[in-house]
């Protein structure tokens, strides 16, 4: 007789993040994880005491996908930090229900702006950002804030099915918010 495979606490947290991006993280449930493993909800509810446990460390887990693919720049577009945005817009376009379980639910309770903007999340950015627009550390927070709440509000919409797609009007509106910002922050000086 095979041995019955053993389901581990990172299978369960990979398929409560596969119901979340399929069906939304409200569908996080003992019973769709478990269905998703093709086991019983003893496993999910032998390596986690409660399903909000389960739905806490999805969060995390979609936290990371979020910043590995934001993140993850190509080039495609003429500075880094379009990029960075029109990723965010596109990552809420393509991944609608992770984007909502991010960013529209209260995971994030407790968390300031800027905690969650550097560090372990965009903090790498940062050196990237002092180089391309000639700033200090202080105006590259100011700068990548402002472009960022800009960016998130677009993202936002999209992820609601608010508004309609549209590369081209993106780039201009974060270009838009760049160059305004950088504008404010360099007392004119535009590069």
């Amino acid at each position: 007789m095979p041995a019955i495979a053993k389901v581990t606490k990172e299978m369960i947290i990979k398929a409560a993040l596969e119901v979340a991006r399929e069906m939304g993280a409200e569908n996080i449930t003992a019973r769709t994880v478990s269905q998703k493993l093709g086991c019983s909800t003893q496993p999910v509810l032998y390596h986690f005491k409660t399903i909000e446990d389960v739905r806490i460390a999805a969060h995390k887990k979609a936290s990371e996908f979020h910043i590995d693919y934001v993140t993850n720049l190509s080039g495609k577009y003429e500075r880094p930090m379009l990029e960075v945005g029109m990723r965010h817009i596109q990552f809420a376009v393509k991944e609608k229900n992770l984007f909502r379980f991010l960013f529209h639910s209260n995971y994030y309770i407790g968390v300031s702006l800027s905690d969650w903007l550097t560090g372990e999340n965009f903090g790498s950015l940062f050196p990237i950002l002092k180089k391309q627009a000639k700033v200090d550390e202080r105006q590259a927070y100011s700068i990548f804030s402002q472009i960022f709440l800009v960016t998130h509000g677009i993202a936002s919409l999209l992820a609601n099915n608010a508004m309609v797609y549209d590369e081209a009007y993106c780039i201009n509106t974060l270009s838009n918010a760049y160059f305004g910002t950088m504008h404010l922050i360099t007392g004119g000086n535009l590069l």
